[in-house]
């Protein structure tokens, strides 16, 4: 038996849960029709194998008809539930591994306009500035009627030969009801904090009336709004004394804070460039406070942060959620002694903020997780080893070499800088953001002990790959800024990555296009706003910055608020002229009609990349394929057969941003798919 803290087994009511490493409810919207079906099971199954001793699917499965998922949520609702999370519960417990489900009614967090368009229903007509619907108050027949609404949900679930569940309380129905910002209901269910508690209770006799004793039930719930006039720390301590005293509770999973508005949620959730495990301690104090099950979960991204959550005897169970998105194997790597080799979770959020834009949760650096049907999350060991050469060193070609090495390929990887990290370098110039560089480190230590060859300072041509006798070439040279999209003036600006990588110093006037809507502009604007000067953020969209996403968004937000910078949306820039020291910036409209001046010192453009791709141009001729990728053999998994040309001895291949300018994510998938192959 190990000695270590996280390996310890717990003893949850009759339930033995053989670590204390758990995958806490989470949507990663990959339901089909509202249900679990196999890419949401082999999700599941993928980290069930790997070690976790608790997984929880479907954070916020809907237990009622008028509460519509907002994103792809699994319909708890529905009968033919039962049998396909009977599927995903068999296959994890075939590994030992526990499943419970998260269910809930979303009240007023959702809308009006979603499915069956039924009214939104909440204990008060205020609306959630989030989803912005003006929900019913709720009468006498709702309540009763979601009450065994849950209570039928949780049978389904019982039949489903899963282990337990949990109930969702905070910025849902049940916390609606339990918050006086949220309740002004009169009578039995609003004013005193015992009316504003008795739907719970009564939900959780309900519940306990038709799964029996044995199963278990637990609560996820806010122990403080962090809200004026909201439910306060004190408040959180007396619910969660009176959740154990009911004695229809199993174990208290505390959160901190409120998600009504995107900043609240990302409190909540911290992202990229905030403090780790921001409420462990918080969590701790509840735990004490009660001597009672305690899980929790909130940027808890590395295992020394969880074993001593669990050492110090703050949790009982400690969720590693997001961190096992980024890597699936970390119990299994934990047992190995190969905690070294754990692909970090960087906090970038792509997983979440995706889910609330309409997308499945993918990771930022992991491109196999939610396509563990498709794409390993080891890759298998190539037939014929061949030399595969690689030119560039950013994420898509750090992805292509750990993935060829990994396939036992050799491997030598040409980089015109000193160190490998393309972009992400620059991104890494702003401290909060500073933890994607992790990206390139855990691939570049990973190339190493696999034995990649990197030859740095190496801006390599077409005779130094072709000295190489390499069998695949594979560019992955990235782009560069382009910022010639003006009628006059193209020479006066100077693009967002001359401000991050210093070769432009901020101006004190200064006026950002962002016709990219990505993180460049945000960064420049942080920059030039930190030295004190005017910054104005322009585009020509009709929302800001699309591409970052609404919680990442937050801590930018914050930031540049506090400095005073201006956003300025449904402008484009036209042109730029000098006038003496200064320039004038012509805008006008997509709408047309219009034209405005701005009398600035520095114009700073983004307009996303166009592909370095000299190199490939060079390359093709004498290439096998030509250049030419088989997109069906790349969607479906098959090795790229296409042979153009029958005098050329190598095939070559180009990704990431030396395609087209995308973003991170993509030029890791890009390299996955490809070399998986090869």
């Amino acid at each position: 038996m190990s000695n270590d803290p996280l390996l310890q087994p717990y003893q949850l009511k009759h339930l033995t849960l053989k670590n204390r490493l758990m995958i806490t409810s989470h949507e990663p919207a990959y339901p089909e029709d509202g249900m679990p079906k196999e890419r949401y099971r082999a999700y599941h199954a993928e980290r069930a194998r790997a070690g976790v001793a608790l997984t929880m699917t479907a954070g916020s499965a809907s237990v009622a008809r008028d509460s519509p998922p907002v994103f792809n949520n699994i319909l708890a609702w529905k009968d033919e539930v039962v049998g396909w999370m009977k599927q995903l519960t068999d296959e994890c417990h075939d590994h030992d591994c526990a499943v419970m489900i998260q269910l809930t009614h979303l009240g007023r967090r959702t809308r009006w306009d979603k499915a069956d368009w039924l009214p939104v229903v909440s204990p008060s007509h205020e609306r959630e500035p989030s989803h912005k619907a003006f929900p019913k108050k709720a009468e006498e027949w709702d309540i009763a009627r979601i009450i065994e609404d849950y209570a039928d949900a949780a049978e389904r679930m019982r039949d489903a030969g899963l282990d337990g569940i949990e109930l969702q309380a905070y910025g849902h129905l049940m916390d609606q009801f339990w918050s006086p910002l949220t309740n002004d209901l009169d009578g039995p269910y609003g004013g005193s904090l015992d009316n504003r508690l008795r739907f719970t209770f009564d939900t959780l006799k309900a519940i306990r009336d038709r799964v029996g004793p044995d199963f278990i039930v637990g609560v996820r719930y806010t122990g403080d709004e962090e809200l004026t006039g909201g439910l306060t720390k004190d408040d959180g301590l007396e619910i969660s004394r009176r959740l154990k005293d009911s004695g229809m509770v199993d174990f208290l999973n505390v959160v901190k804070g409120h998600i009504d508005t995107d900043a609240g949620l990302t409190d909540l959730i911290p992202v990229q460039g905030m403090r780790s495990a921001p409420h462990l301690d918080f969590a701790g104090e509840i735990r004490a406070a009660t001597q009672f099950p305690t899980f929790h979960a909130a940027k808890i991204q590395d295992v020394a942060t969880a074993r001593h959550a669990v050492a110090s005897g703050k949790l009982d169970m400690v969720g590693m959620t997001r961190a096992h998105m980024a890597d699936p194997h970390i119990v299994a790597k934990i047992m190995r002694g190969e905690e070294d080799r754990i692909r970090p979770c960087v906090g970038a959020n792509y997983c979440l903020d995706r889910i609330y834009q309409g997308g499945m949760a993918l990771c930022l650096h992991n491109a196999a997780t939610g396509r563990e049907l498709e794409q390993p999350h080891v890759a298998t060991k190539a037939e014929n080893k061949r030399r595969v050469v690689i030119v560039g060193a950013g994420p898509a070609g750090m992805e292509a070499a750990r993935i060829a090495a990994e396939r036992g390929h050799e491997v030598i990887v040409h980089e015109a800088a000193n160190d490998p990290g393309g972009q992400i370098r620059l991104t890494a110039q702003t401290d909060r953001r500073a933890e994607m560089i992790l990206i390139i480190q855990w691939r570049f230590e990973e190339c190493e002990k696999m034995g990649v060859t990197f030859r740095f300072n190496s801006f390599a041509d077409a005779d130094m790959v072709l000295a190489d006798n390499p069998d695949v070439v594979i560019i992955a040279t990235g782009g560069l800024p382009h910022t010639e999209l003006l009628t006059e003036g193209d020479a006066l600006v100077v693009s967002a990555w001359d401000i991050l990588s210093g070769d432009a110093q901020p101006g004190e006037n200064v006026l950002i296009y962002d016709d990219a809507g990505d993180y460049p502009a945000l960064q420049a604007a942080e920059k030039i706003a930190a030295t004190g000067a005017k910054v104005e953020i322009m585009t020509r969209d009709r929302i800001f910055a699309p591409e970052v996403m609404a919680m990442s968004l937050t801590p930018s937000m914050r930031e540049l608020q506090k400095r005073d910078v201006t956003f300025t949306v449904t402008w484009k820039l036209d042109a730029v002229r000098r006038d003496g020291n200064k320039l004038v910036a012509t805008i006008g409209s997509d709408y047309g009609g219009v034209s405005r001046e701005r009398h600035v010192d520095q114009v700073i453009v983004n307009h996303g990349t166009r592909p370095l791709d000299d190199l490939y141009f060079d390359l093709r001729d004498g290439s096998s394929n030509l250049g030419e990728v088989d997109y069906e053999d790349l969607v479906a998994g098959h090795p790229q057969q296409v042979n153009r040309n029958a005098q050329g001895n190598y095939q070559l291949f180009r990704i990431g941003d030396a395609v087209a300018a995308r973003n991170t994510h993509a030029a890791i998938y890009d390299a996955l798919r490809l070399v998986k192959g090869l």
